[in-house]
């Protein structure tokens, strides 16, 4: 091989077998990102996430509180729909699985809900009650904590 160095452009050429080959002479010089370059970016992102973390899970916990008000409304509706055929709410003992599935009521009209009865958005079981403490029946979640009580994602939500 036969070679010439380039000083404009810092290359070497030659002939191999006719065919021009290019060969760069700092070739190991470029090797991405400096080690202070990462740390900079790396701070940025801890920083950022510092910021911007808590407001999102934040966000999220209220979308769950927002999801179960939601839920809560659609029971409420299709007990008040179960009232409407029945004369009366599902029993304690009957539960919300009466909204879903006959249990053995005559005048039964459901199912009252599109699918089968929903569990809260912290993924428990709503509570119902018949008849209820707080009006004919009582129908809630305790939140995100799973317990009575609570504020932020931990709210209690209820039909009353």
């Amino acid at each position: 091989m036969s070679g010439t160095k380039s000083a404009r452009t810092g290359h070497t050429s030659g002939k191999i077998g006719g065919a021009v080959v290019k060969h760069r002479l700092d070739a190991g010089h470029d090797r991405g990102f400096s080690l202070i370059e990462l740390i900079v970016v790396l701070v940025i992102l801890g920083l950022l996430a510092t910021v911007v973390g808590p407001r999102v899970m934040d966000r999220l916990g209220k979308g769950k509180v927002d999801i179960a008000r939601m839920q809560v409304a659609e029971l409420g509706n299709a007990l008040d729909l179960f009232r409407f055929d029945v004369g009366r709410y599902p029993t304690s003992s009957e539960g919300l699985g009466a909204l879903a599935t006959n249990p053995g009521i005559e005048n039964w009209g459901g199912p009252y809900l599109k699918k089968v009865v929903p569990k809260d958005p912290w993924n428990r079981e709503y509570q119902y009650r018949s008849p209820g403490e707080h009006g004919e029946f009582d129908l809630f979640s305790f939140g995100a904590d799973g317990t009575e009580g609570g504020d932020g994602e931990n709210l209690d939500v209820s039909s009353w």
